[in-house]
């Protein structure tokens, strides 16, 4: 069931009545553009209010308007930055997510803001696209629960979250036209499937629609997206507004289901002759006032606007990072470090005094404040009596590499007791706008670390970057790896947190890291060519595709360690009926076996042993983060519902679930599985409309047609010559069986007619 949304204490279950009767036919063509950049037309005489939007997602970017750029790109007013979407998926804390988006709605509501362009929740197709760091994963269930919890912190403080950018704008290679061709069912069960479980979980009040093509037609003139699917299929009843620049035909637009074009071109005549003429259906223009007004009422303040507290946002922001935190590696339980007087600790890497800790491009966020990680470390070491220095070992600007960078780091290195090593990718590697052509760092940073493997300090990595990087080739030459991602402003101190232990890291990949770039699903297909880009990889995106192949990863899709260690047991998996909501619960326990307080991400996937439908090895289907102290134990709970087991059919034109065998797999990655339960699953057989070219075996199993067939078949004597031998045959029944009922009319001896058949699809139509 789609929820309606709203602000806590008001269940807004009910429509916004449309201002139809009051405005005029001029009024509603104005409703359809901004009338600027950031914001809706009024219309006073319906008591219909402007609304501004803000960029986002992981900070508010309002421009100054004393000083302003139109974009807001330069000069945006500072405001907290958040950790973006690559980094608090790792979380996979649902409360977390809700927590730092619901002060990213105070933020937006203390400065006028009523709705915040963001979450970004397009799947992670590809490691290479440019723009990776602003969304959440390549599982369509793990980035729609957590944007939708992104959204509800958001719309919890009476701001309006727009998710985007919808859909399939899985990369930035030719984004304002390539035209990704891709099939129904990975389109349903992949991309748009992140989509319909945010709306699901949250009701967003917008949706920004992308610029390119999908199967050819652009996503904001798109009626099958935005009016067949969308608010028909899916319910869903806020503001569809185009991203920047999208739109080419706006009387198509508006007919096909787009409520706003961005920005405002209010001078642009088109729709308003459209309307005039008769062109355009009046109707398409009520729905545009209607989703205003709504928007409008949704957003309105009920109350006097909020002091936002900075100093407890930073605080936030350093607490997010530190939970989103990926040990990916940790030697001899080498970390956390405990640094004791007289240790000669180096922090090595430009990134260390120089912190990369958001994305480039509409999502830059002027921040309130920015802690760097030798900052931090330096406070933190002197204060423990331990000693620390410092070399860049890099330079940020390809063409400015200082000749000696990695012999002085390494020199620093050999005389140090351990090395923090700060590596990552320089804003310019991945921004909004370019894609990425590799997954290794850059050909400096892979210098310094070859170069620091035979120092004898042990030696440390904390990673920063927005897209996955491959660590394959030097991960054997450092003692641990800590992904932390982008941080938001209060990277160093985040690291620092981490490192010392402070906060036991508990993040998970919600990403697989692979090997080489040759192995990764899209490889062959990405970004595409001659404007097109084939999803030839259909729903094989991420782990599933790795784990269909069985091919090797540098770290799968669910990993991440801990400085503690825990134990799976006593798994109890109970199906449900066909006609229940839930299709199973799962219970288990989760003991904290070591020595520090720590969280695990409990993660359940299914292998579904489907008749109907060809389906990966493992997937996601649901998680739980619980979190223990030292030598305790919990029940964890987990409930899978029956949507979230469907497949999409094209064939029967529905989201189906026949039930079967199936396995139930319970671990800390999805290549660490701990339990294991075969089970058998109730659930409803699925029927596929017969046409005439379905095959003969198909008709004859279908539960309803299939015993008139024979019926009929037995009456006439049954099949005879050569058919009738073929069927007879072992080997050649099969053929038979699988030849459409078209074409086996044509054969003598077939006891059935066009007319037999006609009647019988006739009946199913």
């Amino acid at each position: 069931m789609t929820h309606t949304g709203g602000r806590p204490g008001d269940e807004f279950d009910r429509l916004v009545p449309a201002p139809t009767d009051s405005l005029s036919v001029e009024d509603k063509v104005a409703l359809t553009t901004g009338a600027d950049y950031w914001s809706t037309h009024p219309a006073p005489r319906a008591g219909l209010r402007s609304v501004r939007l803000a960029d986002g997602p992981h900070g508010l970017r309002v421009q100054d308007d004393e000083n302003p750029d139109h974009l807001g790109l330069g000069r945006s007013l500072p405001a907290t930055c958040f950790p973006p979407a690559v980094t608090l998926a790792s979380s996979w804390d649902r409360d977390l997510i809700r927590r730092v988006g619901a002060a990213l709605g105070r933020e937006a509501r203390a400065s006028g803001v009523d709705v915040v362009l963001g979450p970004g929740l397009n799947i992670k197709r590809s490691p290479l696209c440019g723009r990776n760091f602003e969304y959440f994963s390549e599982d369509p269930l793990l980035s729609g629960v957590l944007a939708g919890a992104m959204v509800d912190g958001l719309q919890s403080e009476g701001v309006g979250a727009c998710v985007k950018h919808f859909a399939a704008n899985n990369q930035e290679t030719d984004r304002q036209r390539v035209s990704a061709e891709v099939d129904e069912r990975a389109l349903r069960e992949i991309y748009l499937r992140t989509f319909q479980i945010a709306i699901r979980e949250a009701s967003p009040w917008a949706i920004m629609s992308s610029y390119n093509r999908i199967n050819g037609v652009y996503a904001s003139e798109n009626p099958w997206l935005l009016t067949e699917m969308l608010r028909g299929e899916w319910g869903y009843d806020g503001l569809v507004v185009s991203d920047w620049g999208a739109v080419h035909d706006p009387i198509q637009a508006v007919q096909a289901g787009l409520d706003l074009r961005m920005p405002g071109r209010p001078e642009d005549p088109r729709v308003r002759e459209a309307a005039a003429v008769g062109s355009l259906d009046h109707a398409a223009l009520d729905r545009t006032a209607q989703s205003l007004a709504r928007l409008a009422e949704r957003t309105a303040p009920t109350a006097p606007a909020p002091i936002v507290n900075h100093d407890e946002h930073h605080a936030l922001v350093r607490r997010a990072a530190a939970e989103s935190a990926v040990l990916l590696t940790n030697r001899d339980n080498f970390l956390p470090l405990t640094p004791t007087a007289g240790m000669r600790i180096a922090v090595i890497g430009e990134l260390a005094r120089t912190p990369r800790y958001q994305g480039a491009g509409s999502s830059a966020v002027n921040p309130t404040r920015v802690v760097s990680g030798l900052d931090a470390f330096t406070t933190r070491i002197a204060d423990a009596g331990a000693e620390l220095h410092f070399a860049p070992g890099y330079s940020l600007t390809e063409k400015h590499q200082p000749a000696d960078a990695i012999e002085d780091a390494l020199a620093l290195a050999s005389r140090s007791d351990v090395v923090i090593c700060f590596v990552g990718l320089p804003g310019h590697y991945e921004a909004e706008g370019r894609d990425r052509t590799t997954i290794d760092l850059p050909t400096d940073q892979l210098a310094l670390l070859d170069a620091l493997k035979d120092v004898p300090a042990t030696t440390v990595v904390a990673l920063s970057n927005g897209s996955a990087v491959t660590t394959a080739a030097w991960r054997d030459g450092v003692d641990a790896i800590v992904e932390f991602w982008l941080t938001g402003q209060a990277h160093g101190d985040t690291v620092a947190d981490v490192l010392l232990g402070d906060v036991n890291p508990s993040g998970k990949l919600a990403e697989t890291v692979p090997v080489r770039l040759a192995d990764t699903p899209s490889f062959l297909n990405f970004p595409g060519e001659h404007g097109k880009v084939i999803y030839g990889e259909g729903i094989y995106v991420g782990y599933r595709y790795y784990d269909a192949r069985s091919i090797a990863v540098d770290y799968p899709f669910g990993h991440g360690m801990s400085y503690t260690t825990f134990e799976y047991a006593d798994l109890r998996v109970t199906t449900h009926g066909a006609a229940n909501q839930l299709a199973l619960s799962i219970e288990l326990s989760v003991t904290n076996t070591g020595t520090r307080a720590g969280a695990e991400v409990v993660q359940v996937y299914l292998t579904d042993r489907s008749a109907t439908a060809r389906t990966p090895p493992l997937e996601l289907r649901a998680w739980e983060k619980v979190r223990l102290e030292p030598g305790t134990s919990t029940i964890a709970h987990l409930d899978i519902t029956r949507e979230d087991l469907e497949h999409w059919s094209g064939a029967a034109r529905a989201w189906v679930y026949e039930g079967g065998p199936a396995t139930v797999h319970v671990g800390s990655s999805s290549r660490d599985l701990r339990l294991t339960e075969d089970i058998d699953i109730p659930g409803d057989p699925v029927v596929i409309p017969l046409t005439i070219w379905s095959t003969f075996r198909e008709w004859l199993t279908h539960p309803e047609v299939g015993p008139q067939v024979q019926r009929i078949l037995d009456d006439r004597g049954g099949i005879k010559g050569r058919m009738a031998d073929l069927l007879s045959d072992e080997t050649g029944r099969d053929s038979v069986l699988e030849v459409p009922l078209q074409s086996l009319l044509e054969f003598p001896g077939v006891p059935l007619t066009l007319q037999d058949t006609m009647a019988f699809t006739g009946q199913r139509s």
